[in-house]
């Protein structure tokens, strides 16, 4: 960043997509903080096509990326997953998943799962996905932001009544059935938007840094 002293503006989101790109050249950032980048393992790394037009602009208009993915799942206070249980009332008792970034607890009181899977809309703003019966009890919850659904047996394993995650493949389904552990499904963007804000607040508190969260809508 040549000619500048220090990061004064970061533009905070999920995924450093276009849309977010021009938000932060509009807002004359020096950064753009976010969960999701772009080099992904087993994709072609090359900067062609939509990659090399996100980085001309970057470029072009001197601003930074920062993404931090796993991270930013798995931090005790800032992640995705210790944030999502903060705003749902959730203590976190254990870990569970790859590199442990699942983690497992308990919720405020004894619940059902239909009046968990409510609670998780009216939060999220964002109807989710229930697998199995509603009427199952729910003492003790695994969950896991983002598209963890491949977790699901390592949930099962936590000794968990519940699973919840972003994401749900063909297989989650039977899996939910056979097992009896309800699945909910409750958004890959909607479960990962607040590690991020967490991430920028704490800049913001520790550093005098001025980070905007910047919400670019994703139903999926």
């Amino acid at each position: 960043m040549e000619g500048r002293e220090r990061v004064a503006r970061i533009v905070c989101g999920v995924t450093a997509s276009q849309a977010l790109i021009e938000v932060a050249i509009a807002r004359r950032a020096d950064a753009l903080l976010v969960h999701h980048g772009w080099f992904w393992k087993s994709e072609d790394g090359r900067v062609t096509g939509f990659r090399r037009q996100r980085m001309a602009r970057l470029l072009a208009h001197d601003i930074n990326l920062f993404a931090y993915h796993l991270p930013l799942d798995a931090h005790p206070t800032l992640g995705n997953n210790a944030q999502l249980a903060l705003r749902l009332g959730w203590t976190a008792t254990g870990r569970f998943g790859e590199q442990e970034i699942g983690f497992v607890g308990v919720p405020q009181a004894p619940t059902l799962a239909g009046d968990l899977a409510r609670r998780i809309e009216q939060v999220l703003g964002r109807a989710p996905l229930l697998i199995g019966d509603p009427a199952r009890a729910v003492a003790r919850i695994a969950w896991c932001s983002g598209g963890a659904q491949g977790y699901f047996e390592d949930a099962l394993a936590s000794g968990a009544d519940l699973f919840v995650s972003g994401e749900i493949s063909e297989q989650t389904v039977h899996l939910a059935r056979e097992t009896g552990m309800p699945y909910i499904a409750a958004g890959h963007h909607a479960t990962e938007r607040y590690g991020v804000m967490a991430l920028g607040a704490h800049l913001t508190q520790k550093f005098g840094i001025d980070c905007e969260f910047v919400d670019i809508d994703n139903p999926v």
